[in-house]
């Protein structure tokens, strides 16, 4: 008989039902190290104070009114995105995944309303992820993702990671945009290197076509800056937004120029709960913080303790562990052993990790993780990597 969650998820056996920093208590009352954050959601923590003010403020307020009407909280959060950053514009998702949708829809609206139809196309990359929707699975283009849901959405061309040859190729009158995580998550922490990201954006500038970055999982100060882009010192034209931005709350953006958005005009797009009041209220305590040059600072200090501290454990454990990459607070281990009996080595010793491609363990730690907390994270890795060899 079919569970009543229907059973999409291989879940793990755990229940947590409290949470609080970088701790997670379970049912039965142990405590786990939390590094994976929620898949890089709970960028402050678990019941970080000033989010709980500002959700349960605004919850004695006003929950819902609808997109039919302004919304302070929502206008106060545009403008804080705008100014700190290169969008003009922003639209307000419920996700990740209706990011995609949308930065696909005005790509394609851009093009459409400027007199060049036939440009559709949208160039993506071998080991991306950009949701579960139908243009989110077709934007990636995996078996895993696509097998069984056919037919595909059309007008996506996949191509290799970091191959110049065939991105020049690829590139014809039919090109709407180029589509790029700046860190590929559940591709296995892959950076590309910001002069690829440079390069990128001389490509569409020469070719005129439109730059879309999904920072979806490496943006909301997770790599030391507020969005992964500006290490290279560029700026896209169309950003996707999601998962840290609300700290734990479903929220998510659609970031873009004033002419990148220009064919979005009323009743091109909507959403019910995109943009509400209490997920609105959330983010902007959730940058309020997090925005600030010394957060960010500190992001950064600690990403290179963290790192630091995984060289010596993969000194220690060199059948366990191969290598650690990643930037900032975005890192994954790669492993020798099998990257689920790491993480479920993880789980017996207390501390949480997220598996993803490549045979990679992925670490997404709150940003303000303490240096006690990384210490004692070390130790749980420790613990976790000696059972394997025990039991190998």
């Amino acid at each position: 008989m079919i569970p009543s969650v229907l059973p999409t998820y291989s879940r793990a056996p755990l229940s947590f039902v409290k949470g609080e920093g970088s701790w997670l208590f379970e049912a039965d009352g142990r405590r786990f190290l939390d590094l994976g954050a929620g898949i890089a959601v709970n960028a402050l923590g678990h019941a970080h104070p000033k989010l709980i003010e500002a959700l349960t403020t605004q919850a004695n307020a006003l929950w819902h009114v609808s997109n039919l009407y302004q919304i302070p909280q929502q206008q106060k959060l545009a403008d804080m995105l705008v100014d700190l950053t290169f969008a003009d514009t922003v639209f307000f998702t419920n996700s990740g995944t209706e990011s995609c949708e949308l930065a696909v829809k005005m790509a394609r609206k851009y093009w459409y309303e400027t007199g060049v139809p036939e440009r559709v196309e949208i160039i993506t990359f071998e080991g991306s992820f950009h949701g579960r929707s139908s243009a989110g699975i077709a934007a990636a283009g995996s078996e895993k993702m696509t097998k069984g849901f056919g037919p595909l959405l059309p007008g996506f061309k996949h191509l290799p990671w970091n191959d110049h040859d065939a991105l020049n190729a690829a590139i014809n009158g039919q090109t709407a945009a180029i589509m790029i995580e700046p860190v590929q998550g559940e591709g296995g922490i892959r950076p590309l290197p910001d002069q690829c990201l440079k390069g990128l954006r001389d490509l569409c500038d020469e070719h005129g076509i439109l730059l879309i970055l999904d920072e979806v999982q490496c943006g909301v100060g997770r790599t030391g800056k507020l969005f992964a882009h500006e290490w290279a010192g560029i700026e896209p034209d169309i950003m996707m937004v999601a998962k840290g931005i609300g700290g734990g709350f479903p929220l998510g953006a659609v970031l873009a120029t004033e002419n990148a958005a220009s064919g979005m005009t009323a009743g091109t797009h909507g959403s019910t709960y995109g943009g509400n009041p209490l997920g609105c209220a959330v983010g902007c305590a959730v940058l309020e913080t997090i925005a600030k040059p010394d957060f960010l600072s500190d992001v950064s200090r600690r990403a290179g303790t963290l790192r630091q501290s995984l060289e010596g454990l993969i000194a220690q454990h060199p059948n366990v562990f191969e290598s650690v990459r990643g930037v900032g607070l975005m890192l994954g281990l790669k492993c020798k052993a099998a990257n689920v009996d790491v993480v479920n080595a993880g789980y017996a010793n207390e501390v949480i990790t997220v598996p993803a491609a490549d045979n990679v363990i992925r670490l997404l730690p709150a940003l303000n993780i303490t240096n006690e907390d990384i210490a004692e994270a070390i130790k749980r890795l420790c613990a976790a990597a000696k059972q394997i060899e025990q039991t190998s």
